[in-house]
């Protein structure tokens, strides 16, 4: 991810990547969607915004859908000051 795609993230979807980077840990750093980050259906887009950035992926798992962090996304986090462990 360059800095010109992180300054093209919308404030909603730096806010919401922040918020899912902080509740990492609470899921192994891999949170789930809709988990203790409430959402809406407008975040979707902003998760779309989150995916072409290349900070994230989602996968399904059941009828759950599960948010993964790219090593981009690791290391933007890192710069917000946030540390995303993998276990």
């Amino acid at each position: 991810m360059t800095k010109k795609e992180i300054k093209k993230l919308t404030p909603n979807s730096k806010q919401l990547f922040i918020d899912y980077a902080k509740d990492a840990d609470n899921w192994n750093g891999m949170p789930l969607v809709g988990g203790n980050v409430k959402s809406s259906k407008s975040d979707n887009g902003n998760l779309t915004d989150l995916k072409k950035a290349g900070l994230i992926i989602t996968f399904e798992e059941g009828k759950d859908i599960w948010l993964k962090f790219t090593d981009a996304g690791i290391k933007f986090a890192s710069s917000l000051g946030i540390n995303i462990n993998i276990y």
